[in-house]
C-alpha cells in the first residue's frame, strides 16, 4: 500500500508500506479522508511538538475516517464496508486518570501520528475496534474526519461552562476556533466576539454566528471588546490561535472572575502571560488536552446540522499531493481553513 512519510522537516515522500492485518480486537480501515491538523504541521515544519521528536520517518494524520475492510478476532457489531470515524487516542484504560474517567489525561496514552505510533496518511490502518464510531448515512468520510477537531472544540466548550446569554470571545478563527464559535452559539451565548488576522476567516466567523469581529493586525481587540461590552469584557475566552501574544490577550479579554481556555499549541512550546492581570481578575485558566468521550455527541451534532463541518473543508488533495497539502496549511495561503487528503 502507499503511505505518506515525513522523512525530515518540510519533506513528505510517498512510499510503499506493508498493508497491516487486523489483530484480535482490531479493525482494518480503508482510509478515505484525512484532515491536515495544525499539530501535525508542527511535525512537518519543526520535526517535533515540545519534547516529542520525530526521529524516524513518520506517517502523520489523526483526523480521519474510512471504510471497514477487515475484522480481527473477537470484533462484533461492525460490518465490512461500513463507514467509520476513528478516535486517534489509545488510552491504557487502567491508570488512575483512565479509571477516573479522564482518558485524555491517561498516564500511558498513545496517539496516532505521535512518535512512535504512525498515523492515518496511508491507504489502510489497523485500529482498535473501540476507536471506531459508525457514521450515519448523511455524513461523508470528510465529515467523519472533521469529527476529531469538533471533539476538541466540544471538550473545550464543556471545560468553559458556557451559559445562556454569556459573552464569549474566540481568539483565532481556524478550524477549531470556528467550531468552538458554532458550539458557543448553539449553547446560548448572546455575544460572540471573534478575532483573527485574516478578513476571510472573520467573514466566516460572522457567517457562523459571531456578533462582532476584530482584525488584530489593524485594531486592538481589547479596546474593541471593552467598547462592545461597556467595559465588562467576556465571561469565557477561547484561545485557539497558538500565537505568542494570544494567551496574554486572552487574559485581558476576560472579565473579572472569567474563564480562559488555552487550546492553541505555541510554536516554541512556551506560554507567556503577565501574572498581574490574571491574578487580580481571579481568572480560571484551563489547558485543553485533546478530548474525551466526544465522538457520539460530535456525530449527533454534525448529523443534526447544529455544527457545519462540511463548509470548513476548503481544499482537497489526493494522497500523492500530501506534501502540497501540508505546505499550503503551513503557509496559510489561498484562504485555507481545512485541507483534506482524500483517497478513493
Amino acid at each position: 500500500m502507499k503511505a505518506a512519510y515525513l522523512v525530515r522537516p518540510g519533506t513528505i515522500e510517498i512510499r510503499e508500506a506493508p498493508r497491516p492485518e487486523p489483530g484480535p480486537g482490531q479493525v482494518l480501515v480503508r482510509v478515505r479522508a484525512v484532515g491536515v491538523c495544525g499539530s501535525d504541521v508542527h511535525y512537518f515544519e519543526e520535526g517535533r511538538i515540545g519534547d516529542t521528536v520525530a526521529t524516524e520517518p513518520l506517517i502523520m494524520g489523526h483526523e480521519f475516517a474510512g471504510e471497514v475492510a477487515g475484522l480481527g478476532a473477537g470484533v462484533s457489531g461492525m460490518a465490512l464496508g461500513q463507514m467509520v470515524a476513528v478516535e486517534p487516542a489509545m488510552p491504557c484504560g487502567h491508570c488512575e486518570m483512565c479509571l477516573e474517567g479522564h482518558p485524555n489525561l491517561c498516564l500511558n496514552i498513545r496517539f496516532m501520528s505521535t512518535p512512535p505510533d504512525q498515523g492515518a496518511l496511508a491507504e489502510y490502518v489497523a485500529v482498535g475496534a473501540e476507536q471506531c464510531f459508525a457514521l450515519p448515512a448523511g455524513l461523508t468520510a470528510a465529515d467523519g474526519a472533521m469529527l476529531e477537531p469538533l471533539g476538541v472544540a466540544l471538550h473545550s466548550l464543556r471545560l468553559g461552562h458556557v451559559h445562556l446569554a454569556d459573552t464569549v470571545a474566540v481568539i483565532g478563527c481556524g478550524t477549531i476556533g470556528l467550531m468552538t464559535l458554532q458550539l458557543a452559539k448553539a449553547s446560548g451565548a448572546l455575544t460572540i466576539f471573534a478575532t483573527d488576522k485574516l478578513d476571510d476567516r472573520l467573514a466566516l466567523a460572522q457567517a457562523y454566528g459571531a456578533t462582532a469581529v476584530c482584525n488584530v493586525s489593524r485594531e486592538d481587540p481589547v479596546a474593541a471588546l471593552v467598547a462592545l461590552t461597556g467595559g465588562r469584557r467576556a465571561d469565557v475566552v477561547f484561545e485557539a490561535a497558538g500565537a505568542p501574544e494570544s494567551p496574554e490577550q486572552a487574559m485581558k479579554l476576560a472579565r473579572n472572575g472569567g474563564t480562559v481556555l488555552l487550546i492553541g499549541i505555541p510554536d516554541d512550546d512556551r506560554i507567556g502571560m503577565g501574572a498581574g492581570t490574571s491574578r487580580r481578575k481571579g481568572l480560571t485558566i484551563k489547558m485543553v488536552r485533546r478530548m474525551k468521550h466526544t465522538y457520539p455527541r460530535a456525530i449527533a451534532l454534525a448529523a443534526a446540522g447544529m455544527v457545519d463541518v462540511r463548509s470548513l473543508v476548503t481544499h482537497r488533495f489526493p494522497l500523492e499531493e500530501t506534501q502540497q497539502a501540508f505546505r499550503l496549511v503551513a503557509d496559510g495561503g489561498d484562504g485555507v481553513i481545512k485541507a483534506m487528503v482524500e483517497m478513493g
